[in-house]
């Protein structure tokens, strides 16, 4: 019969018990210092996405006499022209996606519009994943997907100022042309917002909408911000979750804990918080009002 040696025994129930309350209590200790740690890379992950794409607007007006990209455009193309190619699209060949930018501007297909054309191993331009247009905090995109478009339209987490780069047109659909240059915006560019974060996807009383990196329409679908419709004017909401109930498509939006991510004309970005007045926030996104910002900014 085999013994224990002299000495030695297993766990009690009591001492095991024990054990697992310390495991469970070091877990509950750990687990939100690693959520703040994941969400801490994903804001600087998402900062760093708005700066490139800061930095393709300066590209894009290094490339072509100073000029900001339209808010949309219609390309010509020999003797056929594509229709409505929008900002994030123009800035594609600064943002390494040249060949991409071409597909969507070459008319191969015949369809008119810039998100319609064929890209070679991915179909229409508008199913094409753009790793710069998602921040890893947008719960309302599903792998690349605005969630209420999956399989139609890839989303973006970050939408252009319609006030800059549309000229503060009314009309959502069109070929809206900024009114002023990136050397001579009236605010400074310091003091004018460029693009803001918003939700890929957007459930809320008025109806589901959408952020798409491709769709021309400024109101309700394509990635603009600023429009004159609904609460444009409000400042960004912060966690509007969930997200299919409580997002209004009208604002600025984030995932993030604390502030939305903000990018300025002249490079820089900052966290917007719930403390900015709507006064504050829409003369930061007004290029020309003559306001200067208040000390909330």
């Amino acid at each position: 019969m085999f013994l224990f040696p002299k000495g030695k025994r297993g766990f009690t129930l009591i001492e095991l018990l024990v054990v697992i309350a310390i495991i469970a209590v070091l877990i509950g200790l750990l687990l939100p210092a690693v959520q703040k740690v994941r969400e801490a890379a994903a804001r600087m992950k998402c900062s760093a996405q708005l700066k490139q794409l800061n930095l393709s607007v300066h590209g894009y007006a290094s490339a072509n006499s100073d000029k900001l990209p339209p808010a949309q455009q219609n390309i010509q193309n020999g003797a056929t022209t594509v229709q409505f190619c929008v900002v994030l699209g123009t800035l594609l060949p600064h943002l390494e996606q040249e060949a991409l930018y071409k597909a969507g501007t070459a008319n191969n297909g015949g369809a008119p519009g810039f998100w319609d054309q064929p890209v070679p191993g991915i179909g229409p331009v508008r199913l094409a994943p753009i790793k710069v247009f998602q921040c890893p905090s947008d719960a309302s995109m599903s792998n690349g997907w605005s969630a209420v478009q999956v399989g139609g339209w890839m989303g973006s987490s970050y939408a252009g100022n319609w006030t800059l780069f549309g000229g503060n047109s009314t009309s959502s659909w069109g070929g809206q042309n900024p009114t002023c240059t990136l050397a001579n915006i009236p605010d400074g560019s310091s003091n004018t917002v460029a693009f803001v974060e918003k939700a890929a996807a957007c459930y809320g009383p008025s109806g589901s909408f959408g952020n798409l990196w491709s769709h021309p329409d400024a109101a309700n679908w394509g990635p603009f911000y600023g429009f004159a419709y609904g609460n444009y004017t409000l400042p960004p909401q912060i966690q509007p979750l969930p997200w299919n109930g409580n997002c209004d498509t009208s604002r600025a939006s984030t995932f993030h804990s604390s502030a939305a991510q903000t990018a300025m004309m002249d490079g820089s970005v900052r966290g917007v918080t719930a403390n900015v007045s709507q006064v504050t926030w829409w003369n930061a996104v007004r290029p020309d009002d003559g306001n200067p910002l208040g000390n909330d900014w």
